[in-house]
Formats: C-alpha cells, structure tokens, sequence
C-alpha cells in the first residue's frame, strides 16, 4: 500500500509544476485523496459489499468533490488534476499514466444494467477540463480529449477530439490546409478548429482554392505542349482574351471576415 502512495505521489510531482513537496501533495491534493478512498471503495465492491462501497464513495465525495464509483477500474499512476467536480461511472475503466482535469465526466448512454455503459481510457490518456466523454467505447492510448468537448465516439491511439460533438483532429491535413493557405495570402488558423458551419465552410474554400490552382497549372502545361508541338499555331491562339493567368486570391479579405 505505501508502495502504491509513494507511487501515486512521485506521478503527481512530475506532472504538476506546482507541486513543491511530498509532505503537501499528501495533504492538500483531492485527486489523491479520491483515489486512496476509491481503492478501499473499489475492494468493498468486489467481495460484494456494496452498500459500504458506495458509502465510502460517497465519503469520498463529500469531502474532495471528485464522484467515482466503486464498480470503476482505475489503473495505477492516475493523476486527477484540481479534480472539482470530477464523475467517473460504475464500469469506466482507466489505465495507468492517465491524467483528469477538473469537472470531467467519464458517463454512460444507456440504461442496460450490467452492461458496459461507461468509456474505457487507455494509457496515457489526457482528458482536459470540462470534457464530457459519453459510452462504453474506448479512447486509445496516448489520446488528448480537449477542453469542453463532448466525445461520443472512439478515438484512435495517439489522435485528438475537440469540439460539440467532438471530432478527431487530424494533424496532417491542418497542417497541409496551412501551407496551401499561407501561399494565398490566408491563414488557415484564423478559422476556429470547432464544428462552427463557417468555419467549416472556409476550410472547404481553402482546400478546393488549392485543388483548383493545382489543375489550373496542370492545364496550362499541357496546353503549352500542345501549343509548341503544333508549329502552325502560335501558342497566342490557343488562349482565350478573357482568359485569368494570374492569381487572384484576396487573401487579406478572407483573414478580415474570420477575425
């Protein structure tokens, strides 16, 4: 058992920076003292005494604000941050290196007793402040949920949800949005990562903008090699009057309308 306190200690001192000693993470951390009742909490469940599981869980609560049910698997080196208004269901399961932020609830969808209702957290999962993680899925390991977002589906190893509901950030297309925005004149982080329709509009103006241009200068090629293999035509002949050969992208206009 002191193994496991010097344990629970050592993670909290890593991951908080204001954490000065042992001596004040022992008496003045919550999420510590929510974990030390829950294992005792957790122990009455499994031999089937259940009233005082939820008893001491409900001790627990009163004295941290931090609600886990008895019947929840947490593994070891969980940190919960501030942990203020904390909830974790009865058949959420948490793995080890985990870290809670405050006014997280790990919930469930349905009402089937017995039946896996609340979300499986795997190692080294974050799920920041506020966020509302909802079903019997499972969120993989090295995964960040953002602040506030509401998941309600799984979420691969190593990925990111953000947003109402959430959705999974990908890195890479962002980051190719951003450099076919900046050749523009635009930036592509002036558009919220949320589920705003706007915004959700502007990153399908950027990407078709870059799809376009990338056509455009595939059919300029090619009508330049047609234009030179035909030595009867002058390559003038080929364009149009009206024809638009430089860029036109008010990239200033876009970066006003999303500030």
């Amino acid at each position: 058992m002191f193994s496991r306190l010097h344990e629970d200690i050592a993670c909290i001192r890593e991951r908080d920076p204001a954490a000065r000693s042992n001596w004040e993470v022992l008496t003045c951390y919550p999420g510590l003292h929510a974990l030390l009742v829950h294992r005792w909490a957790h122990a009455a469940w499994r031999r089937d005494w259940r009233w005082l599981g939820r008893f001491l869980s409900h001790l627990g609560r009163f004295f941290t604000g931090i609600e886990i049910h008895p019947g929840a698997t947490i593994g070891r080196r969980v940190f919960i941050d501030h942990g203020m208004g904390v909830v974790i269901g009865e058949t959420a399961e948490i793995g080890d290196e985990c870290t809670i932020y405050q006014g997280v609830t790990l919930g469930g969808t349905s009402l089937n007793k017995g039946a896996k209702r609340h979300p499986t957290l795997g190692r080294g999962v974050i799920v920041s402040a506020g966020a509302k993680v909802l079903g019997g899925f499972t969120i993989g390991d090295g995964a960040r949920v953002g602040s506030n977002a509401v998941l309600l589906q799984a979420v691969p190893a190593g990925a990111t949800a953000v947003g109402i509901p959430a959705r999974i950030v990908q890195k890479s297309l962002d980051a190719q949005r951003e450099e076919a925005a900046s050749k523009m004149g635009f930036s592509a982080y002036g558009v919220t990562q949320g589920d705003d329709p706007v915004s959700q509009a502007m990153k399908g103006l950027i990407d078709n903008a870059s799809s376009h241009e990338h056509q455009i200068a595939l059919l300029w090629q090619a009508i330049e090699k047609l234009s030179g293999g035909a030595r009867e035509l002058p390559a003038t002949d080929c364009v149009p009057d009206d024809a638009q050969k430089d860029e036109r992208f008010d990239g200033e206009r876009l970066n006003r309308l999303v500030k």
